[in-house]
């Protein structure tokens, strides 16, 4: 492996654990996101252009709140980015790749139970024949 390389994995294994656990709140302002995430509000700033996931509620004079899953998702972005070296757009096909899988999975699941309710019914069904 490349000096260099070696170098940007120590890098990139370092910036993930150095970051703070989330603190148990409802909403960050941009400037405890970008502490929780060590970026630069600017950063997320634009991020929220790149990324459509990424969109804070906007309150009194355009303030940024972001939730935990907003903070979770700046976490991913920056990991895709910074740490995997994804360009932005291949992070944004990616972030959209989980979110059509996660859709798929629901949806699987959505039709077993389905499945699992019409086959009770039909127990319960045969059980009130009885």
């Amino acid at each position: 492996m490349s000096d260099h390389k070696e170098k940007m994995e120590r890098k990139t294994d370092t910036r993930d654990t150095d970051l703070s656990p989330i603190p148990d709140k409802l909403y960050f302002s941009i400037g405890e996101v970008g502490e929780l995430c060590q970026l630069k509000p600017h950063v997320l700033r634009y991020w929220e252009q790149e990324f459509p996931q990424l969109s804070p509620s906007k309150r009194r004079g355009n303030r940024r709140y972001y939730q935990r899953k907003d903070v979770l998702l700046v976490r991913q972005i920056k990991s895709l980015l910074y740490g995997k070296g994804y360009t932005i757009e291949g992070a944004r096909l990616q972030l959209m790749g989980d979110e059509s899988v996660s859709l798929q999975k629901m949806q699987r699941s959505h039709a077993m139970l389905q499945s699992a309710v019409s086959q009770l019914e039909k127990v319960v069904d045969e059980l009130e024949v009885v």
